[in-house]
């Protein structure tokens, strides 16, 4: 009765290592999530800093004015009579 004991607590232990909410297979779960949310910050801190810039360019202190136009005539969707606009 004591080894069918003690072989019931070593099975559950075993098992709770390896799929356990603190186990073997959730470790490597979350190793994956962190390396996806790694890649997905890396693009964000990029998207930043081009905004940073473009918003830099835009600012009283130091004006584009190629990026004023550009962005102009895509927002407001214009374009000069002298222009040929090609889709």
């Amino acid at each position: 009765m004591l080894f069918i004991a003690a072989f019931g607590l070593t099975a559950y232990f075993v098992f709770a290592a390896i799929q356990g909410d603190y186990g073997h297979f959730r470790r490597v779960q979350i190793e994956a999530d962190e390396n996806v949310l790694k890649v997905q910050l890396a693009r964000l801190n990029a998207r930043r800093t081009t905004l940073e810039n473009k918003t830099r360019r835009l600012s009283d202190n130091y004006l584009d004015l190629d990026l004023l136009d550009e962005r102009a005539r895509k927002v407001l969707g214009m374009a000069r009579g002298d222009e040929i606009i090609i889709n």
